[in-house]
């Protein structure tokens, strides 16, 4: 165990230790291995997270017995980064493939437009890729290529580019001596898109946040600037900003000047903000841990009552994690006009600059198996235009690239994690199929953010066949879609009607659209269905109707009013910074799986696991000061607390696994006080969520809450039968 020693170098005389099993170097300045470490086969784990180390050993694939493997925070380019936190089993096969072909080193970055909706990004991106800055209705194209996602060799003119589109992906050769490729990702200002925007954030992509510094005043910052700042740091650790003002040419210059220093002011009173927090949590813990544990456990009114060393040690490693890993924000704001040449050449030159930097950017760097990139070319060849292939004709391609089959799986699983296709490898069904056509999968999840009743209603009545009974059939959906999110799968082919052809295409799209967490079957059948019955699908981002007897179930009630002779169980995250866009919608998709007789309201799921009911709300936060919550709830007597329990845990845990998307997001879990609840008390006691990991203590059969020193708690209601939920510190 050498983590945290500030060690530089490893001695190449390490490959003696022949039965060494475990070896921890995380969080040193490593800056490369011995080629020794490979001898070392009784390895089962190595911990290597936190270093410098760029290039790994060759025959590191040997190292087959290891099981713990971390990596993460490395400036990995071979094998890449996306490759290595795969795990050995795929280290292996990248450095088979390379000793197989040529290597090849392809410089592409993926580079995201972000900001407000009326912020300017869409023809700050038709600026940029024109070739030299000349007004717009030229429609002239960069020397190389404009074109979109995945079809070289088709350009579009950028002179026509629709305003508010949605999401927009294309590629942009920004240097073509160079052979630099920016894959360009432009997200939708719009709220309504928020449930699959956060999945085009991810590491290693260089962010511009875009705001309109016509419309910009220092009142508005958070929403304009401060508000996305938190969410991208969220997802994404160490993430690299680049601040652009647009509509630079309709502010005076000093005007100017002072809403771009304001900006820059109030982002560096944000992060310091933000910092210092985390700086006061750390101490926290620093001074907990600096009691004695018997002593913690003396009083619930102690910091972190009955928390383990473990438990604190690991939530003070993941504060110092979110402190390490604060947004890079380059430079103060870069003024932007779409009529000064001068300025659109500059925030080219800007961007073109930080790309190449290799601290800020050594994946752009990496080194690739040739067969990989051919690959990746012919999946992206301009005759491929359907939507998906199958996984034999994926095969196929990989004969081509010189890619047997048990070598494509690799390669593939690549192109996933680096954001180039689709491949669910461990989907049951989605196994089978390659979604590489990332343009036209965009168009089909734009379609399904779409709010506006009168182009939902166009692309529904497109066909001039359509009668008036028919008509007012779909004008009915499309209420009914735009209220309560319900649609039936015939209504959903007709939205889909240019992208699929068959009824096995729907199925696909909709087992797709539901693995990300869109939409889920509200009358899913355990067999084919009788007389054709419809199979209906619920949008939860779409429920605007809310549901009373959920409200009045949490707060310890009936429908009748009368209070319930039972015990409650309350399970709260907190989530003091900024909830994930999206989370609760996407959230209710995944617990879909494991409740029957659901009820869902824009905030509230109500629902049964077998026959104890379980409620998930979400509350947004009523003030600046407080945060917003997800709860999830049940109740039972207190002898059969523990169905209670088992309600409960599984939609704990997958609400775990879900925040796992958002590695830097800062958020707490707390057991509110059953005796609290049950008197209605408008702020309960809360105990530590690190609780829910830790096993019961022998002898301890009941708590006092502190907020009424006369009330005692049974443990059975803070501890569960066994600690089997996974912990938020535990990540």
């Amino acid at each position: 165990y050498l983590s945290r020693n500030q060690l530089t170098v490893l001695p190449p005389r390490l490959c003696q230790l022949h039965q060494l099993r475990t070896l921890w170097l995380d969080n040193n300045r490593i800056r490369y291995l011995p080629d020794s470490i490979v001898l070392l086969h009784s390895l089962e784990e190595l911990v290597l997270q936190s270093n410098q180390i760029a290039i790994l050993p060759e025959g590191f694939g040997q190292l087959s017995r290891v099981t713990l493997w971390k990596i993460k925070d490395n400036p990995l380019i071979q094998p890449p980064y996306e490759v290595c936190m795969k795990g050995i089993p795929y280290i292996a096969a990248y450095q088979q493939e390379l000793a197989h072909t040529q290597p090849a080193l392809k410089p592409r970055l993926k580079l995201v437009l972000m900001g407000l909706k009326d912020a300017g990004k869409t023809l700050l991106r038709r600026r940029l890729m024109e070739e030299d800055g000349q007004s717009e209705d030229t429609g002239s194209l960069e020397a190389g290529s404009t074109q979109p996602r995945g079809f070289p060799g088709q350009q579009q003119d950028v002179g026509r580019v629709p305003v508010g589109k949605g999401i927009e992906v294309m590629d942009w050769t920004a240097d073509a001596e160079r052979g630099l490729t920016f894959i360009v990702y432009e997200l939708a200002g719009d709220p309504s898109y928020d449930v699959i925007q956060s999945f085009f954030l991810s590491p290693g992509a260089l962010y511009v946040l875009v705001v309109n510094l016509s419309a910009y005043v220092p009142q508005h910052f958070y929403s304009s600037v401060g508000y996305f700042l938190h969410w991208l740091s969220s997802k994404v650790p160490h993430a690299v900003v680049c601040m652009v003002g647009t509509h630079a040419d309709l502010c005076a210059e000093r005007e100017l000047e002072e809403k771009c220093l304001d900006i820059h002011h109030q982002i560096a009173q944000q992060e310091k903000r933000d910092a210092e927090g985390l700086q006061s949590l750390v101490q926290q813990v620093d001074e907990a841990l600096g009691q004695d544990f018997d002593l913690r456990c003396s009083s619930p009114h102690a910091a972190f009552y009955g928390v383990s060393d473990k438990n604190l040690r690991r939530k003070k490693a993941q504060f110092q994690y979110l402190l390490n890993h604060r947004p890079q924000i380059l430079s103060p704001v870069l003024p932007f006009s779409c009529q000064d040449r001068c300025q659109v050449r500059r925030l080219r030159d800007k961007l073109l600059s930080v790309a190449e930097h290799r601290d800020i950017f050594p994946n752009l760097h990496r080194v690739l198996p040739k067969s990989w990139q051919v690959l990746e070319e012919l999946h992206f060849q301009p005759q491929a235009q359907q939507l998906w292939l199958s996984w034999w004709d994926s095969a196929r391609l990989g004969l081509q690239a010189g890619l047997t089959e048990d070598r494509l799986q690799s390669a593939l699983s690549y192109l996933h994690e680096s954001g180039k296709l689709l491949y669910f490898e461990e989907h049951l069904t989605l196994r089978e199929y390659v979604f590489h056509n990332l343009p036209r999968l965009i168009d089909i999840l734009n379609i399904f953010c779409q709010r506006d009743a009168t182009v939902l209603l166009q692309k529904l009545l497109s066909d001039t066949q359509i009668d008036e009974l028919r008509t007012t059939q779909l004008h009915h959906y499309v209420e009914g879609f735009l209220l309560h999110g319900l649609l039936p799968a015939h209504v959903i082919r007709l939205l889909l009607k240019p992208h699929i052809q068959s009824r096995e295409d729907l199925q696909l799209i909709l087992d797709l659209l539901e693995k990300m967490g869109l939409c889920y079957c509200v009358n899913k059948p355990k067999c084919k269905p009788l007389n054709g019955a419809a199979a209906w699908y619920k949008f939860p981002c779409y429920v605007k109707n809310e549901v009373p007897h959920a409200e009045a179930w949490i707060n310890g009630t009936n429908l009748s009013g009368q209070s319930f002779v039972v015990e409650q169980l309350q399970i709260e995250y907190s989530f003091p910074f900024i909830f994930p866009p999206g989370l609760f919608a996407r959230y209710s998709v995944q617990i879909n799986s494991h409740v029957v007789q659901r009820s869902d309201g824009k905030y509230q799921i109500y629902a049964y696991r077998g026959k104890v009911p379980v409620v998930v709300s979400y509350r947004p936060a009523r003030g600046a000061l407080q945060p917003d919550t997800l709860s999830i709830a049940s109740h039972a007597s207190l002898p059969n607390i523990w169905t209670a329990w088992q309600a409960i845990t599984p939609l704990v845990e997958e609400l775990n696994v879900l925040l796992q998307e958002w590695p830097s997001l800062y958020y707490t879990v707390h057991v509110l006080c059953s005796k609290c609840l049950k008197r209605g008390s408008p702020n309960p006691h809360t105990f530590p969520g690190e609780l829910l990991s830790q096993p019961r203590p022998e002898g301890l059969t009941e708590i006092i809450c502190p907020k009424n020193g006369s009330e005692r708690v049974n443990v059975a209601l803070v501890y569960p039968p066994t600690p089997t939920v996974i912990s938020p510190c535990s990540k």
